[in-house]
Parts: structure tokens; C-alpha cells; sequence
């Protein structure tokens, strides 16, 4: 992921992002802030060793689990319906951002080749995933903004990755021609998703037939890693192999058994935490080793150029989506809904402001930049590398700290619509109840024939846990206790979780006085253990 010292100098930085990451999560603070905030600071500690980010690492191990990630939570059928507003960010606003910042880069620094700024442009052009899902996750955004800004982070890297291959192949002397240029884009779009499309029903396949969770797990791990260098072998882009491989398995989540779920869930909650707070890390710790290298160059210029580029970044974000949004004309609202737009009852400039601040540039403008050769083919320095690594950290840092710490109070400020609650109970109880009607139904078909006869106290266990389930999302909508302020749902949540710790602790004192032994102790509490996620998930 670096270029660090020794294994001890990456062990350090790990338990050291993840340590921060667990204290903004005690503080309630936003975890990515704080993490790029200590970075900077920490950077100039002495005996901190200088981390440098290698491209070669990030992008092939990095990337790939994080965007996996991203599209296993994701919504398949929420992307698909605002499809167009997700393709107008994606793929629309990257070109559109690479050709605006190259442009006021190549105006504003003198001697700065257009090849140079374009590369620039496509280097700060993608919104961050990790960054963009983060934020959302921390501000409680309204779920068409959510769902627009992940799908947004999920394809705009392939795009900036493939304008940054075009600018940079001009700007080391291979040429430039918009027949070379569409040709690879189409090669890494189309490529990227046919890999997606070939490896993700055999993936779904070996996923449904794995009997072993710990083996499903495993494999689990290395599927966009495989997804990736797969699309990369035939030059396509192994971002979107990864995303459409991670979306498919996600909506066909339910297909595998309850057991693997419940792993695999905490399995990549483990490895997106930790993956994040190391990234977000990195990028503040990376300030040292760019600097070092700008010597040439005036502070005060450097600071004028900054700000100007960020300013551009930022503003160039709102130049393009609110004429997106209200440029078609005689947008009715049934085309409204159609394109994922917010219903006429709803001010769509709040929308529309919303996610042009959310444009938050991370770890993946960091990596691209730092991949750039410090040669041209004739053996000539890069023109003006430094600078635009420079420039990408301004970009990076700005984004994050400005936008990401004034988001919230923005998000406030606008009112934006929150979830209705109790409608969102309600559907949840109707669906609840459908099913419920369905599982009594099956079991009354079951209890029919003679091999399924049960006793008539394990028949009525099984129906009152159907009962259960049934009454418990109807009962978060009853009357709160006068003095406890919980419903009766809560209440019996909170009753069964100390329940479940009354029995936990027994078993724990019948083994250490040597009546059970450590083998039986492991199931009993295993088994414990899912009877309190079971009470988890209804809270949830």
C-alpha cells in the first residue's frame, strides 16, 4: 500500500488509523475527518516514516475489496431506477470536470502543457467511493441522495482512470486522437462490464454450492480480486467488473444459507473499517512527501494555484448537475420520477446543492497521481509532476475537510426530507405479516403429513415464534412506558438480552467450576449467540 521502511512501519500505521477510527466512533465524530486530520498532523512528528502511496498496490488490493464492498450494500434496483442522474455524474460530470480543471490549470500555471493539465483534470476529476458512502453513512442523507452519490462513486472511477490513460499517453508523446480516446473508453465500459456480466453468475453458482461458511468466506475474499485482474488481463476496466460482479451477489445476497450471511457480513464490516481508516490515514500522512519534492517553487504561488484549482473542482461540480436537472425541457413529473429526480412537492435545487457539495475527492486521486512516470518517452522529466501531485493533495484535502466538516450543518440548514417513520413501519409490518401468513401456511402443510408430527408443546413453540416475529414490527408503533420511555418491543428486547447474559454467565460458571468442559461451553454460547442476533435484527 506504501512505500514504508519495514513491516513494523505498516503495522504502526494500521493499529494506529484503526485506533483513531475507534476513538471517533466513541466521540460520535466523523471517523474520515478525524483520520485525515490526525494524518496531517502526524506527518510532521518526528520518527513518523514517510508513507508514500504505490499505485502499483493501491489500485490492484486496495480498490477493489473497497468498491466490492460499496456494491454488496448497495441497491441494484435503487441504481436502476436513477440510472440517468447516476450515468450523468459517472460518466457525464468526469469528462466534464477533466476538461474544466485542465483548462483553468493550463491558464492560471505558466508553461504547464494542455496534455499535463488534462492529466491533471482527470486526476482530481472522480468523487471519492470510500469518501462519498462514509459521509453519507455519518449525515443520514435522504436515500435518493445516498443511492445517487454510491452509484455515482461506483462507475466514476473507471471513467477518470480511463480520460487519465488518454491525457497521460498525449502527455508522455504517444499521440492524441478522439478515435484512440473513444476507442478505449469503449474497450474499458464495455470490456469492464461484459468480465462483470461472464464471472457473475459462475461466482452466484460456487456461492449457492460452498456447504462450509469458513470456505464460502474464503472465497468470498478473493472474488474482486479475481473479478479485477480478470478485466484488467484483457485492458477493460476492472472497476466496473467489480462493481457489476458485487452488485449481483448482493441482490442475490439471500441465496446462501443463514450461517455464511451472518460471516460474511462481519467478515467485510471488518475489512471495509479497516481498509477505510488506513486510507483515510494515508492521505493526511502523505503532506511530508509531496512537499519535500517542491522546492522550485514560490509558497505563495503555490497557495494561489491551490485555491484556485480547488475553486474550480468545486464550483465546476454545481456548473454541472443543476443545469442536468433542470435543463430538459417540459420535464414533467412522470419524467421527473423516471429520472431519479426528487418529486415536484420537493425543491429539487435543495437535491441538486446537496449532492454538488458532496463531491468529495479520496485516496483514489491520491494513487492515480502518484502513478505518474517522472519520465516522458524522450527521456524528459515529466513536465511539472510535483505540481500536480501538489495540486491533487490540495484537492483531496480541501474536499474533505471543507465540504465533508460543513455537510452536516448544510444537510441541516436545507430541512431536506426525512423518512417518515411510521410509513416506513408500517410497509415493514405488512411485508412481516405477508410473510408471516405464508410461513403459517407452509407449516400448516408440513404438520399434515405423519412424518412431521411434532408434539403439541414443540407446535405451538414453532407457531408462537411465528406470532413473534408477526407482532413485533406492530409493536414499535404502540404506546412508549411512562417511566421508561421504551415501547413493549423494546422493552422485550432489552428483557431478552439480559436474559441471554443471565444464561451466558451460567454456562460460563458451570465451566470454570468444571462441570462442563470448553467444547460443550463454545455451542451452548454459540448458540446463544444467534438467539441474540436474532434479537438484534428485529431491532434493526
Amino acid at each position: 500500500m506504501t512505500h514504508a521502511s519495514s513491516s513494523a512501519d505498516l503495522l504502526l500505521l494500521v493499529a494506529g488509523s484503526t485506533a483513531v477510527a475507534g476513538l471517533a466512533r466513541r466521540l460520535g465524530t466523523s471517523a474520515p475527518l478525524l483520520l485525515v486530520a490526525v494524518g496531517l498532523l502526524a506527518s510532521y512528528v518526528p520518527g513518523v516514516p514517510a508513507y508514500a502511496l504505490d499505485p502499483g498496490l493501491v489500485l490492484p488490493l486496495v480498490l477493489p475489496p473497497l468498491l466490492y464492498t460499496a456494491a454488496l450494500d448497495s441497491s441494484f434496483l435503487g441504481l436502476r431506477a436513477h440510472m440517468r442522474p447516476v450515468a450523468w455524474l459517472s460518466v457525464g460530470y468526469v469528462l466534464f470536470s477533466t476538461v474544466l480543471v485542465g483548462l483553468a490549470a493550463h491558464a492560471l500555471v505558466p508553461g504547464l502543457p494542455m496534455p499535463a493539465a488534462f492529466v491533471l483534470g482527470a486526476v482530481v476529476a472522480p468523487p471519492d467511493a470510500v469518501a462519498a458512502t462514509a459521509v453519507a453513512r455519518r449525515v443520514g442523507l435522504p436515500r435518493v441522495i445516498t443511492t445517487i452519490l454510491q452509484g455515482e462513486s461506483l462507475v466514476n472511477d473507471a471513467t477518470a482512470i480511463t480520460a487519465y490513460r488518454v491525457a497521460l499517453a498525449a502527455a508522455v508523446g504517444e499521440g492524441f486522437s478522439w478515435g484512440t480516446a473513444v476507442g478505449e473508453f469503449l474497450v474499458a465500459a464495455l470490456g469492464g462490464t461484459a468480465v462483470g456480466l461472464a464471472l457473475m453468475v459462475p461466482l452466484q453458482w460456487v456461492r449457492t454450492r460452498l456447504a462450509d461458511p469458513l470456505l464460502l468466506n474464503t472465497f468470498s475474499l478473493l472474488v474482486p480480486f479475481a473479478a479485477y485482474a480478470a478485466a484488467e488481463a484483457f485492458h477493460a476496466s476492472g472497476v466496473i467488473a467489480v462493481v457489476v460482479v458485487g452488485l449481483y451477489l448482493g441482490h442475490r445476497a439471500h441465496a446462501v444459507d443463514f450461517a455464511t450471511r451472518l460471516q460474511e457480513e462481519a467478515v467485510w464490516r471488518m475489512v471495509s473499517f479497516v481498509l477505510e481508516s488506513t486510507v483515510f490515514a494515508l492521505i493526511g500522512l502523505q503532506l511530508r512527501v509531496i512537499l519535500a519534492d517542491l522546492g522550485g517553487y514560490d509558497p505563495g504561488q503555490l497557495a494561489v494555484w491551490a485555491s484556485a484549482i480547488l475553486g474550480v473542482v468545486i464550483a465546476g461540480r454545481f456548473l454541472w448537475t443543476y443545469p442536468v436537472t433542470y435543463l430538459p425541457p417540459l420535464l414533467t413529473r412522470r419524467r421527473r420520477r423516471r429520472r431519479g429526480l426528487p418529486p415536484a412537492h420537493v425543491k429539487p435545487w435543495t437535491f441538486s446543492f446537496v449532492i454538488s457539495w458532496a463531491g468529495m475527492r479520496g485516496v483514489v486521486s491520491l494513487a492515480v497521481a502518484f502513478s505518474v512516470p517522472t519520465t516522458d518517452d524522450s527521456g524528459h522529466p515529466f513536465p511539472a509532476r510535483e505540481l500536480i501531485l501538489f495540486l491533487t493533495f490540495a484537492v483531496v484535502i480541501g474536499t474533505l475537510l471543507i465540504q465533508g466538516l460543513t455537510l452536516p450543518a448544510l444537510v441541516r440548514l436545507l430541512r431536506l426530507p426525512q423518512p417518515d417513520q411510521q410509513r416506513l413501519i408500517l410497509v415493514e409490518a405488512q411485508a412481516q405479516s405477508d410473510a408471516s401468513q405464508a410461513a403459517q401456511g407452509r407449516l400448516d402443510t408440513l404438520l399434515e403429513e405423519e412424518r412431521n408430527r411434532l408434539p403439541a408443546a414443540l407446535e405451538t413453540r414453532l407457531r408462537r415464534v411465528l406470532d413473534r416475529r408477526q407482532n413485533a414490527v406492530w409493536e414499535r408503533l404502540g404506546a412508549v412506558h411512562e417511566e421508561t420511555g421504551e415501547s413493549a418491543d423494546a422493552t422485550y428486547r432489552r428483557l431478552s438480552r439480559e436474559t441471554i447474559e443471565a444464561e451466558r454467565r451460567a454456562f460460563v460458571d458451570l465451566r470454570d467450576q468444571g462441570r462442563i468442559d470448553d467444547e460443550l461451553l463454545r455451542r451452548l454460547v454459540r448458540r446463544l449467540d444467534f438467539e441474540e442476533a436474532m434479537v438484534d435484527r428485529e431491532e434493526e
